[in-house]
């Protein structure tokens, strides 16, 4: 332990406070046979979180792409450049340099997403209050017609029924959770309609007998109505993501194409930015948007903007497969994944129960669900009494901290989300967690 590490550790009286809370859980509800070497493991691993009393970088070695639990994409070097130079200081975030005069945050990348997209653009803190805000400036006190198939449940037990609720408006299901036809949509409207809404299915399929009203349905019947239509695409793809072993991801130029009023998406998926939501569409609604007095509550920091922008011009440079990580991780072949874990396992022949493996790793995230990105890892067997969840344990809180997938009784590591720049830091770890 580094003499950094050592100083952070709590307390005696608090580590004798976590002991004790720990014995209490124990005498709750004792199991069957106490691994003592397991808890005492676990208490110092929980001291030494205590302790730093930070968020803690972490080589994510399970090949999820967008490991929701890990912050999703990582920032590309221009973003990460971008935050420290504007972090440091001061910035025009609500300032006019020209007039000198106060300005508008809500503005704040309306060009480069105008540029992109086509239409006017506005950004808030996360997806889900793109989704919040688009429905309380526009149907709070009225209806919005959506379809029982789409009402989802995102990661935290977020359900999109407790969003509408939260905004002031009523919910009209239409459909069953199978098939839903536009003509269902149709026959829900009332004067009373104050939006049409589709949700894209980003996180869960439903396949068999099925039906679904396209997004050109739904424009053609809200224009049709005087009705706009809003669809929440959730993973935010500027890119065609088919090839690699992947199928197609709506993006969000199909969607406007499509002619929808409205879309909105999220920042830290496969746009491969920082968390944020983002609304593209009509200047008059988009102009709504910006005045609402939820935007407020709602609006990015300037940490954000500057890391948003920075994504954003990867995409204006025409560079995003070789700037942002999650398309070079995306777009990592099972051949170049091989090789890493190959030579990781050179590195670690010392280490007993190394061995590479075929592995299937999911993009995460809600995006692209049953589909797979195929490669190598390298399996990693306990030796002794040690159990693949104390080796796991252990490279979670070692100095840097690894987070692998347990299954077969072996922790696996996936080079695909691994940076090669980590390799040194990994294999380092590896040794002191098996050692």
């Amino acid at each position: 332990m580094t003499e950094e590490r050592r100083r952070n550790l709590p307390s005696v009286e608090v580590l004798t406070r976590l002991v004790r809370l720990r014995l209490e859980e124990l005498r709750a509800d004792p199991p069957a046979v106490i691994d003592v070497e397991a808890e005492a493991d676990r208490l110092a691993a929980q001291a030494k979180v205590l302790g730093e009393g930070r968020l803690r970088p972490v080589i994510n070695a399970t090949g999820v792409v967008l490991q929701t639990n890990l912050g999703r994409s990582p920032l590309s070097a221009e973003a990460l450049s971008a935050v420290a130079d504007l972090g440091r200081g001061y910035v025009d975030l609500e300032y006019d340099l020209v007039p000198g005069r106060r300005g508008e945050r809500a503005t704040r990348l309306g060009a480069p997403l105008a540029a992109l997209l086509g239409v006017p653009g506005m950004v808030v803190n996360n997806n889900a209050a793109s989704l919040l805000l688009c429905l309380f400036t526009l149907a709070r006190g009225r209806e919005v017609v959506v379809s029982r198939g789409e009402l989802v449940e995102i990661g935290g037990s977020f359900r999109l029924p407790d969003v509408m609720k939260l905004s002031g408006a009523r919910l009209v299901e239409v459909g069953t959770t199978n098939r839903t036809r536009v003509a269902d949509y149709a026959e829900a409207i009332t004067p009373r309609t104050a939006l049409l809404l589709k949700v894209h299915a980003s996180n869960f399929k439903v396949v068999g007998f099925t039906a679904a009203a396209a997004t050109s349905e739904l424009v053609a019947l809200g224009r049709d109505r005087g009705i706009p239509v809003l669809e929440d695409l959730g993973s935010g793809a500027l890119l065609e993501t088919g090839g690699g072993g992947l199928g197609h991801e709506p993006t969000v130029q199909e969607s406007l194409a499509a002619g929808v009023d409205l879309v909105c998406f999220s920042g830290d998926k496969l746009l491969g930015g920082p968390q944020a939501g983002i609304i593209a569409g009509r200047e008059d609604l988009v102009g709504r948007l910006r005045r609402s007095p939820l935007y407020r509550a709602l609006r990015p920091d300037k940490m954000t903007l500057a890391a948003l922008q920075a994504t954003l011009a990867a995409y204006l440079r025409d560079t995003p497969t070789t700037e942002l990580p999650l398309w070079r991780m995306l777009r990592t072949t099972a051949e170049e994944t091989h090789a890493r874990a190959t030579a990781w396992q050179a590195r670690l022949s010392g280490v007993a129960g190394c061995e590479v493996i075929e592995v299937e790793s999911p993009v995460g995230g809600g995006s692209l669900p049953e589909q797979v990105l195929r490669g190598s890892g390298l399996a990693l067997r306990p030796a002794g009494r040690t159990s693949a969840d104390r080796l796991a344990l252990r490279l979670r809180t070692g100095d840097p901290a690894v987070v692998g997938r347990v299954f077969g009784g072996r922790v696996v590591l996936d080079p695909r989300t691994v940076a090669p720049e980590q390799d040194e830091d990994l294999v380092r770890a590896v040794r002191a967690a098996a050692g």
